[in-house]
């Protein structure tokens, strides 16, 4: 028996974010915790491993807020879940345009992963890397902060309407086998926020603290020390009901419940939810845009363009593809989003129009 299964059966149901947390997270057990995911080999592919654009576009956006900055001689490069370092790696090579942005950048990677941390090593080294757990433990100072398809793993509690009202879904044993069950009324029906009030019986509402968790506290940073943090993840510009939970094992849909530990588990992102604690928190917010249109407005078309100038024809075909993907409305151009929280003062940033 898996260990969330053999933890479920002697403890009792458990609610569909402590699920996850564990399915994840668990130190020892968790998905992530345990495993490099990505690549053909793995169980998903993300847009840094899509083309090299994808960094790329991200380390010019990275250079162009540093000079709106005004160019601090020492600030703070973050990533978090920076996968195997290939958008970073990507990224800083595009940096080298502005050789004193490198010399001034002091890499920390938000990782929990020790393979992972391992890949992430070798690809960075000449970056000398500093890794974390989690965001406590980042020094202070001018920050810029990248996370692509972080956000869509952070626990949610799911709710679901019923004719007496709502009620917390969560997640019990049903022999050695688990299964999706209803929770007692509880203090979490707090979390529920005002957009889910026209809910009908059988709807279902996801709420983050988590998510809401990493806006108020990047957004406290924000307001206190320079920089911008950027978000790129999929889901709706607004909030809203539905239920978003699916699992991935070897690039195909899985059953959350049969894989618990050994399949990828995401939802999408509520970004209106990190947009409000961000502006609670005191700092101006940029977005939610789509990718495709992000990406465009930083000149990934003209980035494709020089690349297939130079390359063989088959090449050609894979950049044409790559860029395909990452843009087009039908891929991952509009479910995708960019969401930016930045230090009060910022007037502006590049690719949000």
């Amino acid at each position: 028996m898996a260990p969330i299964a053999r933890r479920i059966v002697e403890a009792g149901p458990i609610t569909v974010a402590e699920f996850m947390r564990l399915a994840l997270s668990e130190p020892g057990t968790g998905y992530y915790a345990t495993r490099d995911p990505l690549g053909a080999k793995g169980d998903f592919v993300t847009a840094p491993e899509i083309s090299q654009m994808f960094g790329e576009m991200l380390g010019l956006w990275c250079v162009d807020f540093w000079e709106r900055l005004g160019g601090p001689a020492s600030f703070l490069l973050v990533e978090l879940g920076p996968g195997r370092g290939t958008l970073m790696a990507d990224a800083l090579r595009a940096a080298r345009v502005r050789p004193e942005f490198r010399r001034a950048l002091r890499l920390h990677l938000v990782e929990i992963s020790r393979p992972l941390r391992a890949a992430q090593a070798e690809a960075l080294a000449s970056f000398d890397p500093v890794w974390h757990d989690d965001l406590s433990t980042l020094p202070a100072g001018p920050t810029i902060l990248l996370a692509n398809e972080f956000l869509d793993a952070l626990p949610v509690h799911q709710f679901q309407m019923t004719e007496a009202g709502w009620r917390e879904r969560g997640v019990a044993a049903d022999g050695e086998a688990l299964a999706w069950t209803l929770l007692p009324p509880g203090e979490s029906l707090a979390l529920l926020r005002p957009e889910h009030q026209t809910a009908k019986p059988g709807d279902i509402a996801e709420v983050s603290p988590a998510v809401r968790a990493i806006g108020a506290t990047l957004g406290a940073r924000l307001a206190r020390d320079a920089g911008a943090a950027l978000f790129i993840d999929y889901g709706p510009a607004r909030s809203g009901l539905g239920e978003s939970l699916q699992a991935l094992r070897g690039h195909r849909a899985a059953d959350p419940l049969r894989d618990a530990g050994e399949a990828d588990l995401t939802t999408h992102v509520d970004f209106a939810a990190v947009a409000a604690a961000g502006r609670d928190a005191g700092v101006k917010v940029f977005g939610p845009v789509e990718q495709g249109a992000f990406l465009r407005i930083l000149g990934i078309e003209q980035r494709a363009a020089m690349l297939a100038a130079k390359a063989a024809p088959p090449d050609r075909a894979a950049i044409a593809a790559a860029l395909h993907r990452l843009i087009a409305p039908s891929q991952m151009g509009s479910l995708f989003k960019v969401l930016a929280l930045a230090s009060p003062d910022t007037t502006e940033l590049a690719g949000f129009a």
